[in-house]
């Protein structure tokens, strides 16, 4: 009957073991695994800026028009009714006297009106070719804030995956503290240790379980701002994938070629530029005649209650040019092409300042990606010492041949070796991310 009872109770445990396990699969599963690239394809779809900057790309699209332009010409329907109530008189030649009080007077009108634009000294033209300038100019700066938006969510995934693998050095030194504390404890108990190596221990233990807490709020928090440049629910959970590929084939005259060629900035002040050529354009076209067109149908009918007649209508065609040409205007036509040239040689000389800053980010920028590679490999190298020194430490412990002193250092060794190469690969990471931001090439 007790054999039956104990039967009993261990398939109870093992059925319970059975459920937790399930439930944990299930708990895991149901954490999204979020990877970098999707994380960018939902930063496109979803953050605010680059939305904003999509509907403006819209709007400069929609004013790229040969009306807005104004090659075309403009056509206007009209209708007026003109009434009147007068006490009228009207004193005739042959001395007779005519009078009406409320005398009622209407006059109506009613067509349409043509208005045509046929020379302007090539300002129309000039005026479409400066607005298909500016769609450019938008889509630029829409490339600009993608191209931000993505090394911010880059940036702050790989973040992510680094606190991600400092949590995991942290959870290590919380199982080595443990076992130190075992042993002291079990060192303490037989009389091989005093209690002060047990409160040492402890204390440790409590030290690394408060940078474990410190570092899941910092974990916590970055996965919020990360939610928050995906333009999702704060509060949605994921994990990142730990893994950090790094770029080490990158060449700094290939990225230079691609920065002069497609550098969002560069490109927009050579836009820029345009733009100021083709106002430049614009004004220059005053110096010249303007010529319009003009015609409409009308239909007018008067009706009066005094008056030699008590109703006129008439209706038909009307049509004929204008020309008008600026002979003098205070010089202000001088004046508005200096300053349009003023302006497009500013415009050069922000090129050549965008050209030189970009240079210089680039040689300090691949400086420092360089030295973050080398770091990587020296950082891995201390970490696998740091690891055999713990090793053999954590067994000079459990013998009791080395002091807690000694061990505490080995163990704070590896944790740094840990986090060191860990901020070296991220370090490098952010290296690589800036390098192809600044040549204009940063995609998944």
């Amino acid at each position: 009957m007790r054999k039956k009872v104990n039967n009993m109770t261990n398939f109870r445990k093992i059925l319970s073991l059975v459920i937790v396990f399930i439930f944990c699969i299930i708990n895991m599963n149901a954490q999204e695994v979020l990877t970098i690239e999707n994380a960018v394809k939902i930063a496109l779809e979803n953050n605010y800026e680059i939305k904003i900057s999509k509907n403006n790309l819209k709007i400069d699209q929609s004013n790229v028009s040969i009306g807005n332009a104004g090659i075309l010409p403009i056509l206007t329907a009209n209708i007026v009714d003109t009434n009147s109530l007068q006490n009228s008189s009207q004193t005739l030649q042959n001395g007779n006297v005519n009078t009406l009080d409320n005398a009622k007077n209407n006059r109506i009108s009613y067509g349409v009106n043509l208005d045509w634009t046929i020379f302007d000294g090539f300002r129309m033209f000039a005026r479409l070719d400066q607005l298909k300038e500016l769609e450019k100019l938008g889509d630029e700066q829409l490339k600009l804030t993608v191209t931000t938006r993505i090394s911010d969510v880059i940036s702050t995934y790989f973040d992510l995956v680094q606190q991600q693998q400092q949590l995991s050095a942290l959870d290590t030194t919380i199982v080595i503290s443990n076992q130190r504390l075992a042993l002291a404890q079990n060192r303490f108990s037989i009389g091989k240790a005093s209690k002060l190596e047990v409160l040492n221990a402890q204390v440790d233990l409590n030290a690394d379980k408060t940078s474990v807490l410190r570092q899941k709020e910092l974990y916590k928090n970055t996965k919020t701002l990360l939610n928050q440049i995906l333009a999702r629910d704060l509060k949605t959970d994921y994990k990142v994938v730990d893994n950090t590929e790094i770029n080490k084939q990158l060449l700094l005259p290939e990225l230079t070629s691609l920065a002069e060629k497609q550098n969002p900035q560069l490109v927009t002040q050579i836009i820029n530029r345009k733009i100021s050529e083709l106002q430049l354009k614009q004004i220059r076209a005053n110096r010249y005649p303007t010529i319009r067109l003009n015609s409409g149908y009308a239909f007018v009918n008067t009706e009066s209650s005094l008056g030699f007649t008590s109703q006129t209508s008439a209706r038909g065609l009307n049509y004929g040019f204008t020309a008008t040409l600026n002979l003098f205007d205070g010089f202000n036509q001088s004046r508005n092409e200096k300053i349009a040239k003023i302006q497009i040689e500013n415009s050069q000389l922000l090129i050549e300042q965008q050209k030189l800053s970009l240079n210089s980010q680039l040689e300090t920028s691949y400086q420092t990606y360089l030295t973050n590679l080398e770091l990587i490999d020296l950082e891995e190298k201390n970490e696998t010492i740091a690891k055999q020194n713990l090793d053999i430490t954590l067994e000079k412990f459990r013998i009791g041949t080395i002091t807690t002193l000694e061990f505490r250092t080995a163990q704070l060794n590896y944790v740094n070796a840990k986090v060191r190469n860990s901020n070296a690969q991220f370090q490098a990471k952010l290296s690589e991310i800036a390098l192809k931001e600044l040549a204009g090439n940063i995609t998944f």
